[in-house]
């Protein structure tokens, strides 16, 4: 199950929420667990890949830099 990054725009707290891709494209609204205010916003940060043979998650890092590989940005 995907995992999404929100940050509280009331507070400040960052969290994590699990939810299926149908629940996300249905619109999802997630409340902060710290406040519950309803003012969250998605982050978009660094990505973690599951190996499928290994079962080991690889950590992608986010943004562009001098070593970042061909086509990140």
């Amino acid at each position: 199950m995907p995992t999404y990054e929100y940050k509280c725009q009331d507070c400040g707290h960052t969290f994590d929420v699990f939810a299926t891709f149908k629940q996300k494209e249905a619109g999802l609204q997630a409340a902060c667990p710290e406040c519950h205010s309803a003012e969250t916003q998605q982050v978009f940060g660094s990505l973690m890949f599951a190996r499928g043979d290994s079962g080991s998650v690889v950590p992608t890092p986010a943004g562009c830099g001098p070593n970042m590989g061909p086509g990140c940005c």
